[in-house]
């Protein structure tokens, strides 16, 4: 149970981080002065603050504000950190893209949004797929601090255990194990979705 609510909080985050990354990532490359200030202003708050700072501020700083779980509260702090990392992972490999791609799509009539959804973003996800896995694998062991908040994920369970049955070195044990046991399930994963999406890749290691 612990285990499948570390797995939905890391997949909900990254999935909500991947979205507000590619917002952030546009208003980065847009000719926009003010989207550009935007974009710089929360990739530097975001990758300049600790993680830890964020969720608190979210669990108790707005509290009066707006009511959040605690699942939630970690869930949203986790992904509006990662989404910093994200942009910059995303606004690289999109400027990455050969231009000349852009203009050819251009002169055939597609539109500058036809352009960047069927041509440049296809190919933007498939070049950033090795670092968006890093900071996937990076988030997932970063929604251990959740357990900051009283949810009662894997991290959290241990804490209470080592607690309770005074072995703390067997029980973060076991608890550092299964996070092990799922990063290197999360590597395999990417590494297999980078193989099947690049197929130059594929064949040269056939």
């Amino acid at each position: 149970m612990a285990t499948r609510l570390t797995l939905l909080i890391t997949v909900v985050s990254l999935a909500l981080a991947t979205i507000i990354g590619l917002l952030f990532a546009f208003l980065k490359i847009s000719r926009n002065r003010v989207a550009n200030l935007i974009a710089d202003g929360y990739i530097g708050l975001t990758r300049g603050m600790p993680l830890i700072v964020q969720l608190m501020f979210l669990y108790f700083g707005i509290s009066k504000l707006l009511v959040l779980s605690p699942f939630w509260a970690g869930t949203l702090a986790l992904a509006f950190h990662s989404g910093g990392y994200v942009a910059e992972i995303l606004r690289g490999a999109i400027q990455n893209i050969d231009s000349g791609q852009t203009e050819a799509a251009r002169s055939l009539g597609m539109t500058r949004r036809k352009t960047m959804m069927l041509i440049v973003l296809p190919q933007a996800f498939r070049r950033a797929l090795p670092p968006l896995g890093n900071q996937f694998i990076i988030g997932l062991k970063d929604s251990t601090l959740v357990a900051y908040l009283g949810v009662p994920e894997l991290f959290s369970k241990a804490m209470t255990a080592a607690a309770a049955n005074y072995r703390p070195f067997e029980t973060y044990l076991m608890a550092g194990t299964y996070y092990l046991v799922l990063v290197i399930a999360f590597t395999w994963m990417v590494n297999k979705l980078e193989k099947r999406l690049t197929p130059d890749r594929q064949e040269a290691t056939v």
